[in-house]
């Protein structure tokens, strides 16, 4: 009877302790969930940062997030990340491009003027020496290149790979409004040489085929002071290589200055 009583001690003990551990794992399981919600809430908490002086939640974009938004052509994420006063504008990317050169690039109007209101550099150059203005002024974004003139400042000294400044690329290539532009701006060396010797005169006339644009844009620097007599490398003036090339009304141009 005395060993009876006995076990009926011990069973009532085991379950005791039986009950207790499964409480306690209970208890950490409930601990470990919470742990993971508040782990999840300080992830999230981390890409908000909060302003010292108005208190106001302040979102906070990874680098590379607004070259990103640029190349989807997403002007509201643009609009936001340029309002973080915390975001480097200037990011570039593994090619040197910044957000501003890629949507001068595209041609997207809109988001350069809102880069460019926001400070975007115009002068900060890729890896190929090509700036949001230098290419606005080379490849004809004639929208882009009036906004930043009026807008930022050029730093004329800046030149692309080849030597050259805004004007030369401009009226070689035959963008006959981005060359008034820049004339009515007065602010570009309209007699700048390139690493070749040439100004923009002696590539509208040497490069090209003297068609009608290019008349009018030998008209349009000459009026506004672009010397003939300057020299390339070669030795050769615009109106050589007008009187090479056969262009008779350039060189009836060249004559009258």
């Amino acid at each position: 009877m005395k060993k009876v009583f006995q076990l009926s001690i011990l069973l009532v003990f085991l379950s005791a302790c039986s009950n207790n551990e499964v409480n306690n794992m209970s208890g950490t399981t409930e601990k470990s969930k919470v742990t993971s919600s508040q782990t999840k809430q300080s992830t999230r908490e981390s890409s908000i940062a909060y302003s010292t002086v108005s208190g106001e939640k302040e979102t906070q974009f990874d680098a590379g997030t607004l070259l990103t938004a640029v190349e989807q052509n997403d002007l509201t994420l643009v609009k936001d990340i340029v309002s973080s006063k915390t975001y480097n504008i200037n990011e570039q990317n593994e090619k040197g491009e910044t957000p501003l050169l890629i949507a001068t690039h595209n041609n997207q109007v809109d988001i350069a003027k809102v880069l460019i209101d926001a400070g975007a550099d115009v002068n900060k150059q890729d890896n190929i020496e090509d700036s949001a203005y230098l290419y606005a002024a080379a490849q004809g974004k004639t929208e882009i290149l009036s906004y930043i003139l009026k807008h930022a400042t050029p730093n004329q000294t800046v030149y692309n790979r080849f030597g050259g400044n805004a004007i030369i690329p401009a009226a070689e290539k035959g963008h006959l409004e981005n060359v008034k532009l820049l004339l009515k701006d007065g602010k570009v060396d309209i007699n700048h040489q390139n690493d070749y010797g040439y100004t923009a005169l002696i590539e509208a006339v040497a490069l090209r085929d003297g068609s009608k644009v290019y008349q009018q844009i030998v008209s349009e620097l000459l009026k506004n002071g672009a010397d003939k007599t300057l020299k390339d490398n070669s030795g050769r003036t615009a109106e050589d290589y007008a009187s090479q090339l056969g262009y008779e009304t350039i060189l009836k141009l060249l004559k009258q200055y």
